[in-house]
């Protein structure tokens, strides 16, 4: 990504073809944000990190993108077709019926809106179009808009099971309240 300098081929090079992916561009922007690095972002217009992972259905993948690309922008857009073969992730439930499309796209978005106005957007335009976003990305769901995506019986039965004292975060936690 632009942000981190990925673009040329010197930094290309040094962080390695392991390391050119969503994860370590993450990472990057999270460190960022501690100090010392964090005073730097005073001098720069304000921006949004939207790092995501969706998944839509084919039939509205196209409407999706068309949103996406007027509302928030980012290129280049991943884009990648699968289909589900059976549907024993229950954590994360998607129709065996119909292929999907995965867009990941990443970047710094300059916003004169408040933090977390595009990361916000995304998931509206995800839940609009019947799709689902992965939580390694920023969420800003609602606790209750939350469990109605991702199945809070069934994830209270498995955190019971493989957690019963409740010494870890739960789901939400870790994915919407951990910054």
């Amino acid at each position: 990504s632009k942000n981190v300098g990925a673009q040329f081929k010197p930094v290309r090079l040094i962080l390695g073809r392991k390391r050119l992916n969503s994860v370590t561009y993450q990472k990057i922007m999270r460190a960022s944000h501690h100090r010392p690095l964090n005073l730097i972002r005073h001098l720069r217009p304000r921006t949004e990190s939207v790092i995501q992972d969706v998944d839509i259905p084919i039939e509205n993948a196209a409407a999706f993108l068309v949103e996406f690309e007027a509302e928030i922008g980012i290129r280049p857009v991943w884009i990648c077709p699968f289909v589900v073969p059976d549907g024993r992730f229950s954590l994360f439930k998607l129709r065996t019926d119909t292929p999907y499309i995965n867009f990941g796209f990443w970047d710094m978005v300059r916003s004169s809106k408040p933090d977390g106005h595009y990361n916000a957007r995304v998931e509206q335009l995800v839940k609009k179009h019947g799709g689902k976003k992965s939580l390694y990305s920023r969420s800003t769901y609602d606790e209750t808009t939350f469990w109605t995506e991702y199945d809070r019986p069934r994830y209270q039965a498995l955190k019971h099971e493989c957690d019963p004292e409740g010494r870890f975060p739960g789901l939400y936690e870790k994915a919407v309240q951990r910054e």
